[in-house]
């Protein structure tokens, strides 16, 4: 069973690798967690262009953090499901558009990622990823969400 986990820096995403880690999987479950760094388009600074160093340095950070992120996450699945597959990577990309390409190549049965749980304004203007994702998936979608105190 191929079970994707998407991740960020939340604690929307803490909490769904919570979710994962707290529940028994079959012994051969594979699980892949990933997360999404969106790309820089240094064309879009139009006349600005003395802050593209700038731009593509934090663009390096953002990937730097990401990546051990990702490394802590593994870390993790490995000790608590020792006889399972666990991969990982940081992929380049549109959030929503990488989540369900990847989930469809591997493929996955199952995706599981956390919930912001924006509404209203916040959620029309930045949308939401979790629903896209269990939108348009090929496959299950798990959404943990978190009580509102604890967010």
């Amino acid at each position: 069973m191929n079970i994707l986990i998407a991740i960020d820096d939340s604690a929307y995403s803490k909490a769904a690798l919570e979710s994962v880690l707290s529940r028994p999987w079959p012994d051969d479950a594979c699980f892949r967690v990933i997360t999404v760094v969106e790309p820089f388009h240094p064309e879009y600074a139009g006349w600005q262009t003395n802050y593209v160093p700038l731009a593509i340095e934090a663009q390096k950070t953002q990937v730097e953090t990401a990546e051990k992120l990702i490394d802590d996450a593994k870390g993790a699945l490995q000790a608590k499901f020792s006889k399972s597959e666990v991969s990982g990577e940081v992929v380049e990309g549109y959030i929503k558009d990488k989540i369900l390409q990847i989930a469809n190549e591997w493929p996955a049965k199952l995706i599981i990622l956390g919930s912001h749980g924006r509404r209203g304004f916040t959620k029309f203007l930045l949308g939401s990823v979790s629903e896209a994702v269990a939108a348009h998936a090929e496959c299950s979608v798990e959404i943990v969400k978190m009580p509102r105190t604890q967010a």
